[in-house]
């Protein structure tokens, strides 16, 4: 029993152990080479993890390092729903030192206080082992008791187990060149946490680069050691003085936990041999050479780097002492937070107000990138044609060595007459007072953008059976009799059982005044006739052989089918054989009545089952249609859910998820408002303006799509087009692809339903009022396809395209040498007229200049 018993235990013991192990991924070689370093790696799918303890390691086996530690969080959205998952992950190195089979025993890892288990691990080890890496490399190799992590006191963490590096990508540099600083830390420790502020540096303008707060550690091997490795932390600093300037060292506050790699018979308890202790971690100084600029023009910026400069004015033509704006953009890279502001010389005549500066930059492991952009609001007070001269910008490129000198176009302005000046134009002016239209929660009907009914096989398939309605009905108009005889047959099918029943009525009153001849004649009529009616087969073309394939069309069973040509039979046998003529009429009476019923009561059950299918496909389809629907409308919900909590990334994320699923004009406009919020404009105007090619006439997504506009650095006036060609928009824009689509069938279905009206009414001054409508529906079905064409092609070109980088230089022709045609910036709006290159395309403002944009630069619409 005893024995028994503990079977039963250990038994229990391995279902939990291997159950428990489902929660914890091994990942590890079966084979390896003597000498051969490799890694086991222990996945946990959670991140409430205390402790984690490695199994006792087999002799043959040695441990060069870990564990490195590292976790992963993902937010994915299936099927429109919001899921996400978490693991860690443990990694080990090893090196085998001799062949055979080695093991490591399961890791023992404590979730939030039950402990798990994972599988062992058995490893085959092959080969020579003079190969070792123990054996040959004595003064590199590093021994178990060197590289244990249970260690008794801080000392015992050398920096060869933990130590930061500090490197800069560039030592010698001039004079406001920006330097990349990153801090790596290295270990072959647990590192718990770290801690360490940068320190105020004398002689350097300092930028934190922002990192991911969940660091991501990964392998690297130096001198022969293989270490968990981070970025920890980046900072661009630009050199403000010349000479020799420091980067003092720093000193981080580490804690390391130190445990007993080898199982530990108490953890089951909650008792823990593993402990905390905490490491200072010095990262060196480091010393910079600063060159000085060479001999500085007169005119230098101070700007340092690779820069562009543009002028532009928000009119070219303006009446005098109304305001305008003009605005100068310096784009590049370098320190543009650094730069002097440009001065603009005016005319005499204008007044000119505060410079407003917008800083539209970012900061890069190159520096800081983007555009520094300087408005500046000027009334002209006089008439007449005036021409601002070109702002010279001189800096010192870094990659050229020297100072180049860059300088804007002539901006030409014509300042009209004008009598009344109000000083209150200039104050509005200069703000805006208006935020974006908050998000569509609900789609409208036709502005939904279904585009694939349209020019759809189903939609073809439509108009194709409702032209062969029409021509039948003038088919059947022009004959006068196929309408009749359906209408005749069909009444015949629907009489058939009271004709038979009728006549075997008559049977029977035959057979109860004993005339045979005229009762087997009356019962032959009633079933000839009814499969007759039944069938709609005349009576002179049926046979045995048509009734039963027929019948068995239908669906009648085989063993009602056999009972009607056995009635059939009966009647004709009994008809003309001798016998008790009384009794013989009873038995086909009942047989014939009997046949009939049967085919009756299946026909009846039938119709019922058609119906019953008819009525669960209808419900199926309408099922799924309003699961699908529902499971858009509450991934949709969701996703709005994070925009109105100020999540406006993860929204983002969310309703591009659904635009792959789902393209609609208010998904796109939801977009667009969570672009807005982030302040990525480029992205918000291309959400924008997809969203009003599907909807046009949508006021909300017009007003938003202007407020991104205004954002944008160009405000380069829209063309103007003739009245009738505006006229001509608005007609196709009247209603979506498939709402002209749904006109065309309207019309045909109108057109069938004159048809119908016109063959039955016989007024000549009716005939001719349908005729001229007649005329207009076929009009109206020609230029709902024709519009809804054109709108398509609209819809889906290809010709407009948003610039997305920072600032684009378009040259005059394909080539990256050629001249400078002008500068364009981030959200402007373009137009595609050569895409036949496979770098460039020629584009076209809407103030007609024209150039070359390299691919890439600008995405389409």
């Amino acid at each position: 029993m005893n024995i028994k018993r503990h079977l039963l235990l250990l038994l229990l013991l391995l279902c939990f152990q291997i159950i428990m192990a489902q929660h914890v991924r091994v990942v590890a070689p079966r084979r390896v080479s003597v000498g051969e370093e490799f890694q086991i790696e222990y996945t946990v799918y959670t991140q409430d993890v205390r402790r984690f303890h490695l199994g006792k390691i087999s002799s043959g086996l040695e441990k060069i390092y870990g564990p490195a530690t590292s976790s992963q969080r993902s937010i994915r959205f299936v099927d429109g729903h919001t899921s996400s998952s978490s693991s860690i992950s443990f990694a080990y190195v090893f090196v085998a030192n001799k062949k055979g089979i080695l093991t490591v025993s399961p890791a023992r890892i404590d979730i939030g206080g039950q402990m798990l288990a994972s599988t062992p691990v058995r490893i085959t080890a092959v080969g020579n082992v003079n190969t070792s890496r123990a054996s040959s490399k004595g003064s590199s190799s590093m021994s178990e008791d060197e590289n244990t992590d249970y260690s008794s006191s801080p000392s015992s963490i050398t920096s060869k187990d933990l130590f930061i590096k500090v490197i800069a990508n560039k030592t010698i540099v001039h004079e406001q060149e920006p330097v990349l600083l990153t801090y790596k830390v290295y270990t072959t420790k647990n590192l718990k946490q770290l801690a360490g502020k940068m320190p105020d540096l004398v002689g350097f303008h300092v930028q934190e680069i922002n990192l991911p707060q969940q660091k991501s550690f990964h392998k690297e091997r130096v001198k022969n050691k293989v270490y968990n490795t981070v970025t920890w932390s980046q900072y661009v600093i630009y050199p403000q003085m010349t000479g020799i300037l420091k980067v003092p060292s720093l000193t981080f506050k580490g804690i390391v936990q130190i445990s007993d790699p080898d199982f530990n018979p108490f953890e089951a308890f909650g008792i823990d041999n593993s402990r905390d202790i905490q490491k200072d971690i010095i990262a060196p100084s480091l010393a910079i050479k600063v060159l000085p600029l060479p001999n500085k023009p007169a005119n230098f910026s101070g700007g340092v780097g690779h820069f562009n400069i543009s002028i532009q004015a928000d009119k070219k033509e303006v009446k005098a002492g109304d305001p305008l704006s003009v605005r100068v953009v310096i784009s590049g890279n370098g320190n543009l937070k650094l730069i002097k502001q440009p001065k603009i010389t005016y005319p005499k005549s204008f007044e000119a107000y505060d410079v407003n500066i917008s800083d539209k930059t970012r900061l890069t492991v190159k520096g800081t990138e983007g555009n520094m952009i300087y408005d500046q609001i000027v009334v002209p007070h006089n008439e007449g044609r005036f021409t601002i001269n070109p702002i010279k910008f001189t800096y010192f490129d870094v990659s050229q060595q020297k100072y180049v000198t860059i300088e804007t176009e002539k901006l030409c302005l014509k300042i009209l007459k004008n009598k009344s000046i109000k000083k209150k134009e200039v104050d509005d002016a200069a703000s805006l007072d208006n935020d974006i239209h908050p998000l569509k929660l609900e789609e409208s009907s036709f502005n939904n953008f279904k585009y694939t009914f349209f020019n759809s096989f189903l939609y073809w398939f439509f108009i194709f059976i409702l032209f062969v309605i029409i021509v039948l009905i003038i088919y059947f108009f022009r004959d006068g009799l196929k309408s009749s005889s359906a209408d005749f047959s069909l009444k015949l099918e629907k009489n058939a059982n009271k004709t038979a029943t009728s006549r075997l009525d008559s049977a029977y009153a035959m057979m109860l005044k004993g005339d045979n001849i005229e009762f087997y004649e009356e019962i032959s009529h009633a079933l000839w006739g009814y499969v007759s009616d039944k069938l709609h087969i005349a009576v002179g073309e049926l046979s045995r052989e048509n009734i039963t394939e027929s019948l068995a069309y239908i669906n009648i069973p085989n063993n009602v089918i056999e009972k009607f040509i056995s009635a059939l039979d009966e009647c004709e046998y009994e008809r003309y054989a001798p016998g008790d003529e009384r009794g013989n009429m009873r038995r086909t009476y009942d047989k014939a009545i009997t046949a009939i019923s049967s085919i009756e009561d299946v026909s009846k059950r039938n119709k019922k089952i058609r119906k019953m299918k008819s009525l669960l496909l209808l419900f199926g389809i309408l099922t799924i249609f309003t699961l699908s629907s529902f499971g858009i409308n509450t991934s949709k919900n969701e996703a709005n859910s994070l925009y109105n909590k100020g999540n406006y990334a993860a929204a983002a994320q969310a309703y591009e998820f659904l635009l792959q699923k789902n393209i609609s004009p208010s998904l796109y406009y939801n977009l667009g408002n969570a672009y807005y919020k982030q302040d990525s404009i480029a992205k918000a105007v291309i959400a924008y303006e997809r969203a009003l090619r599907l909807s046009p006439d949508d006021n909300d997504i017009k007003f938003n799509l202007q407020l991104a506009q205004s954002k944008t650095i160009d405000n380069i006036p829209s063309k103007s087009e003739m009245f009738f060609i505006t006229w001509y928009k608005s007609l196709v824009n009247l209603l979506s692809i498939d709402g002209w689509a749904w006109i065309s069938i309207f019309s045909l279905i109108l057109i069938i339903c004159g048809m119908c009206a016109f063959i039955q009414i016989k007024k000549l001054s009716i005939r001719k009022t349908l005729t001229k409508i007649f005329v207009i529906l076929i009009i109206l079905f020609v230029l709902s396809i024709f519009l809804a064409f054109q709108q398509k092609s609209f819809i889906c070109s290809h010709d407009f395209a948003i610039v997305i980088s920072p600032s684009v230089v378009v040259k005059t022709t394909p080539d990256a040498a050629a001249s400078k045609a002008f500068i364009i910036h981030e959200g402007t709006k373009l137009k595609i007229i050569d895409n036949s290159m496979d770098q460039w395309w020629e584009v076209v403002l809407d103030d007609g200049r024209k150039g070359w944009i390299e691919k890439g630069v600008a995405e389409v619409i």
